[in-house]
């Protein structure tokens, strides 16, 4: 693999970096939290911070942007969630019922939902049009990594106590529970087509999960640190895992390394690829640094492989062809939804340690904010969205009858 070119090294905020967030969509945008309690956008390749937004009356523990990057969301020390709308740069919801820090979260994959997990081994499931808690899961001890899987219908999440757990949010109920990993699971991530997970540990190893059989398809060998972040390449041929030490490319049928690259950058935060590159993004103390690798030059995409004469190493994914099932916005999941008692955060139970406070919005760079975050949208309805109107419809349906 060839060595990572370092773009950019930054001081991205006056007090220590806790938290950031590349834009998955474009790979242009990059979104930080810290200590000062300000949320940052950057855009990538430029130092210069494009918009600080303020609000938060604790340290910003966790950021995230939406799907479409329009949104963003930070959650704080005390368990507060703040969604900020970018083209207006303004705040428009605040949540509020986590008990402490919050550690992850995932926006819906087209729906008005958030998902959110916290040091208070919760995760919650909010309606972001009501502003209230729909659903409230939970794990033995803190929730490191949560995500929506494609078609909107589950969540996976895994916790400090070495967990995997699968969530039917339809149904409000645990699918599947994995419990092989040794240490505490620091992300989760689903294949973008078919129908497996990946979950990675502070044990060093990346776990593969068959979510058609419930079963454990492979696992890597403990090679380098802990596992901190996670990433499926966009066509589904590989899975980036990313340490503080190196980044893997693996694959999984049969476990395999398709290429691997030592490092030192930090405590790695997100990954990201865009335009045949692959971006890493880390921070240390008021520092956040930016890291590109050609991916023509990585295996399984280009370049020379690890065995000439071994022909594991070339991929045998082709998209359509696989044998498990693929995520699907047109096919429904024929899932069993057993009544549930669910309830409404109210106001008695909201946390008053971080209130709704006005929030004060800085554009410091109005130029690379007008090219970024103003373009001229179209809300034409593709047939993509109407499928997924289709089944955000059956979900919100589902809920409504729940209640």
């Amino acid at each position: 693999m060839p060595e990572p070119l370092v773009i950019e090294d930054f001081v991205a905020h006056s007090a220590n970096v806790n938290c950031l967030a590349l834009g998955h969509k474009s790979g242009r945008v990059l979104v930080t939290g810290g200590d000062d309690k300000k949320v940052n956008l950057w855009a990538v390749g430029k130092h210069n911070c494009i918009i600080s937004l303020s609000g938060h009356t604790t340290p910003v523990e966790c950021v995230r942007f939406g799907h479409t990057e329009e949104l963003v969301c930070a959650g704080s020390q005390t368990g507060a969630l703040k969604i900020w709308d970018l083209e207006a740069v303004k705040i428009v919801r605040t949540l509020t019922g986590h008990k402490s820090a919050i550690r992850c979260m995932d926006f819906h994959p087209y729906g008005d939902f958030l998902a959110s997990g916290s040091t208070d081994a919760s995760i919650k499931l909010w309606d972001t049009r009501r502003k209230g808690c729909i659903f409230t899961y939970g794990h033995k001890l803190t929730v490191n990594s949560l995500k929506f899987s494609p078609d909107g219908q589950w969540i996976a999440s895994g916790g400090d106590e070495g967990i995997v757990r699968l969530w039917d949010i339809r149904a409000g109920k645990v699918l599947k529970e994995f419990a092989e990993h040794s240490g505490a699971v620091t992300s989760v991530e689903f294949h973008p087509h078919e129908f497996l997970l990946a979950s990675g540990s502070v044990g060093r190893s990346v776990n593969f999960w068959d979510l058609e059989n419930f079963q454990l398809v492979s696992s890597t060998e403990r090679d380098g640190g802990s596992v901190r972040c996670l990433y499926f390449s966009q066509g589904g041929e590989c899975l980036f895992a990313a340490s503080q030490e190196c980044l893997r490319v693996c694959g999984w049928e049969p476990s395999r390394i398709y290429d691997s690259l030592s490092v030192g950058w930090g405590k790695v935060a997100d990954i990201a690829t865009a335009q045949n590159q692959l971006i890493g993004a880390s921070f240390h103390m008021t520092n956040v640094a930016l890291f590109v690798v050609d991916l023509k030059k990585v295996q399984p995409f280009g370049g020379p492989v690890i065995n000439p004469n071994d022909s594991i190493n070339q991929s045998p994914f082709r998209h359509g062809q696989s044998a498990r099932k693929s995520f699907s916005k047109e096919t429904q999941l024929n899932l069993s939804k057993p009544p549930m008692s669910v309830r409404t955060i109210e106001e008695n139970d909201r946390s008053e340690t971080d209130p709704e406070d006005e929030t004060v919005s800085h554009i410091l760079d109005v130029k690379d904010y007008e090219a970024i975050f103003m373009p001229n949208r179209s809300y034409v309805l593709s047939q993509w969205f109407e499928a997924s109107y289709y089944v955000c419809s059956l979900i919100c349906n589902s809920l409504q009858e729940l209640h």
